[in-house]
């Protein structure tokens, strides 16, 4: 079986995990921007990892817009952010980046990253310094625990990376069967 990882990385978390994925799965491994769909078609499993920003999936659209030529393959996106893996933040990000009929075709893993506001680009930089007031507005009283570490992660980058952390993905592709 042939297997292609690609990836949009913003901030190197994405990117980290492409690269012990497609090295357990001796797979192809691509940033997103050096790959066209045409080549794609060429696997039989399409890995496609990105970092969440605002709820979105960063270059899912690539996966989306090329949706109906890869519908015979494999199709599996993993997404990693800052939040702990629970399944209000899996379904969060599934149902906000994916429609239902897609859902049916592609198996969405969610992989904690972490967060680093110096790698961010000014929009972000502005989105993230939003939140930022917003949490503290609400008091210290008033926020999570969650809300309460992303708020110390703007001043020292936080990195929950684990290599474990891709051994269902590992077994979906080994084991799973179009």
């Amino acid at each position: 079986m042939q297997t292609v990882v690609i990836y949009k990385s913003k901030t190197g978390f994405a990117r980290k995990y492409a690269e012990w994925i497609a090295e357990e799965l001796s797979a192809d491994i691509f940033d997103a921007s050096e790959i066209t769909v045409d080549r794609l078609v060429a696997y039989d499993t399409v890995i496609y990892g990105g970092g969440v920003y605002a709820v979105g999936i960063n270059g899912i659209k690539y996966i989306r817009q090329n949706l109906d030529k890869l519908k015979d393959k494999k199709i599996i996106v993993f997404a990693t952010g800052a939040s702990p893996s629970r399944e209000g933040v899996i379904s969060e990000v599934r149902d906000k980046n994916f429609t239902i009929e897609e859902q049916k075709h592609i198996q969405l893993f969610y992989l904690r990253g972490g967060f680093d506001y110096s790698k961010l680009n000014l929009f972000y930089k502005i989105l993230m310094m939003l939140l930022k007031w917003k949490l503290k507005m609400k008091g210290k009283q008033k926020i999570t625990s969650d809300e309460r570490g992303m708020l110390a992660s703007y001043d020292k980058p936080v990195d929950f990376t684990q290599k474990k952390n891709i051994d269902e993905i590992i077994a979906y592709v080994n084991s799973s069967i179009l």
